[in-house]
């Protein structure tokens, strides 16, 4: 599940650096040696919608301790702080991440949160550099602080003293830690009173939910909202595992919209909304119940469901009968347009790119992934470490896949789910009773392949909560994919969505 994860505007932007870091940190061997924490602190200022925004950003580390009080980790994050706000209790700070898991925060950063942006050549391949950053005039920056977090392995994060990055690297390791980031940042900030959300993208979302219950149970800290961007949280709903049908059923809406916007159905729909909702209740209804048939399935009802699914999903209905009327994700996204020897996206599969086997079973890569992420990488690095002036000595990692060692450990304790398939909607379900003024908004892609939309709505409807909880969350459709926010009419909702839940629930 790597997460790899705009309104074009002039803004200003004018930098003072102050640079606080230190020689550079001992190299991961010599984890027995606790490094300093340092941090680069420049200032700044953007127009953001029709103001211009004075602020701070804080780029480095803080010593992450355990609830033994003993120094576990050295953990990265950046942070932006309006200037001039004198009353933290009436300023809300929102705290960032990306998922993976083993993806650093770069993504949301410099996609659709932070004050700079990357510009893509959306949803076509972006040329190779020179690549272009601009302000960002869709940042929450004028309604929230922001931070951005980089889970352990990745950024500058990583494990100290007697710790080994292992000890970070699981579903509940890392709720744990990344609760422990943000209660550290909170007290070494003074923002306990300060109004808190959560935003979450991706195996983040997953992430959100364990920490706002943990954060609750845990730590006494109340969380103002979440927002879940490119939701999964109950894993079993993406694995296509064996015997099991559900994924087979949750993806179908999101193969019908990808569909139909490579127009590889018999017609286009003339509303989205309402073709969706359309697919949903064939895949619910008449799909489900082919499926939990099996072989007893009757060869009339089998040649019925047939056909509609192959006028939803644009593939033949000899495909389709080979494949025993279930087709994953890679299989979908290869088959697609293998006759114009394409592939399609998994994580936007508004992109398209050349199918290199033609005889195939599986997509070998994602298009959208190899279109963007050179573009990040490189306008991140030259933004680090020339604006906000970090220590070039310093090594930024975007992702943990490099490292050594890298594994993610699934198995949750207590009775949280199958150890292969994790769910934390049991936490955000525990969290929001508890707390009946949590509030929650998820914003998904119809085109994302990653984190279906259906699975999203599935997930949400089976947490169990009483009727006056489940109002309390609200959901938001984005016509683009996973990182919704790449495409710039889509950043402008994206940020209307997000400026107007944190400014409604504060």
């Amino acid at each position: 599940m790597r997460n790899i994860f705009q309104t074009a505007a002039i803004a200003l932007l004018s930098a003072s650096a102050v640079s606080s870091f230190a020689q550079p940190s001992p190299s991961p061997a010599a984890n027995d040696t606790i490094p300093k924490a340092d941090k680069s602190v420049t200032h700044h200022s953007a127009k953001i919608g029709d103001k211009i925004i004075n602020y701070t950003a804080t780029a480095g580390t803080l010593l992450l301790k355990n609830e033994k009080d003993e120094t576990v980790a050295l953990y990265g994050f950046t942070a932006y702080t309006k200037d001039g706000e004198t009353d933290l209790s009436k300023r809300p700070v929102t705290f960032v991440y990306n998922g993976g898991p083993g993806s650093s925060s770069v993504w949301l950063h410099m996609g659709a949160v932070g004050p700079r942006r990357v510009v893509l050549n959306d949803p076509d391949a972006t040329p190779p550099p020179p690549y272009k950053l601009e302000d960002n005039n869709s940042s929450i920056l004028d309604v929230t602080d922001i931070v951005t977090v980089d889970p352990v392995g990745t950024g500058f994060s990583r494990a100290v003293g007697k710790a080994k990055n292992k000890d970070f690297w699981g579903v509940d390791q890392d709720i744990k830690s990344v609760s422990q980031f943000i209660k550290q940042y909170v007290t070494d900030n003074d923002r306990w009173n300060s109004p808190k959300y959560l935003l979450g993208e991706s195996y983040g979302t997953m992430r959100s939910a364990g920490v706002v219950d943990y954060l609750q149970e845990t730590m006494g800290m109340e969380i103002n909202g979440v927002i879940l961007v490119s939701v999964v949280l109950d894993l079993r709903t993406l694995t296509f595992q064996t015997g099991d049908d559900i994924s087979y059923i949750l993806h179908l809406p999101t193969y019908a919209a990808v569909a139909a916007f490579h127009n590889k159905l018999p017609s286009k729909p003339a509303n989205l909304d309402a073709f969706l909702k359309e697919v949903r209740d064939f895949a619910s209804g008449q799909y489900a119940s082919a499926l939990l048939k099996g072989d007893r399935i009757d060869p009339a009802e089998k040649e019925q469901v047939l056909t509609k699914l192959s006028a939803y999903t644009g593939l033949s209905k000899d495909y389709l009968t080979k494949a025993n009327l279930r087709v994953n994700e890679p299989q979908f996204t290869q088959e697609l347009l293998r006759n114009e020897h394409q592939t399609v996206g998994r994580l936007d599969s508004r992109y398209k790119g050349v199918n290199q086997d033609l005889l195939s079973e599986f997509s070998s890569y994602d298009p959208q992934s190899s279109s963007i992420s050179p573009a990040y990488t490189a306008l991140f690095m030259n933004y680090y470490y020339g604006e906000l002036k970090v220590n070039k000595n310093y090594d930024y990692h975007i992702s943990a896949y490099g490292a050594e060692g890298f594994t993610w450990d699934w198995k949750r304790g207590g009775n949280n789910g199958d150890p292969s398939t994790p769910n934390t909607g049991v936490d955000l379900a525990d969290a929001m009773s508890k707390n009946p003024n949590l509030r929650v908004m998820t914003l998904n892609g119809y085109y994302d392949l990653a984190t279906p939309f259906y699975g999203m709505e599935y997930t949400m409807e089976h947490l169990g909560l009483e009727k006056k909880i489940r109002d309390n969350i609200t959901y938001k459709y984005f016509e683009a994919g996973h990182m919704m926010y790449i495409r710039p009419v889509e950043l402008a909702k994206f940020k209307k969505e997000v400026a107007a839940f944190i400014t409604n629930s504060k």
